[in-house]
């Protein structure tokens, strides 16, 4: 569990340290968001744990640490597919 946090906590620095992608991370989390979060505590736009268990256990194994660049890396991928399809729409 601890190194699994450290992973957590370097991804979400990288993220911090790139504020063009702060929006994108917003919107990521509430696409990913249980269902009515709105409703439950804590009231925040957060999956499922069982989601995020499963998602971490089939990209990166049973130890489910996530690589410290990875979440970067797929914030601009979703950053740059946005950019697209609002080019496609023009």
């Amino acid at each position: 569990m601890r190194r699994r946090r450290g992973s957590w906590l370097a991804a979400l620095a990288g993220i911090a340290a790139r504020p063009w992608l702060w929006g994108e991370a917003v919107a990521a989390s509430v696409r990913m968001a249980r269902p009515r979060w709105w409703r439950r505590p804590p009231f925040l736009p957060v999956p499922d744990s069982s989601y995020v268990a499963f998602r971490l256990e089939t990209q990166y194994g049973s130890d489910g640490a996530p690589a410290r660049r990875d979440l970067v890396t797929y914030l601009e991928w979703c950053r740059s597919q946005r950019a697209i399809m609002r080019r496609a729409r023009r």
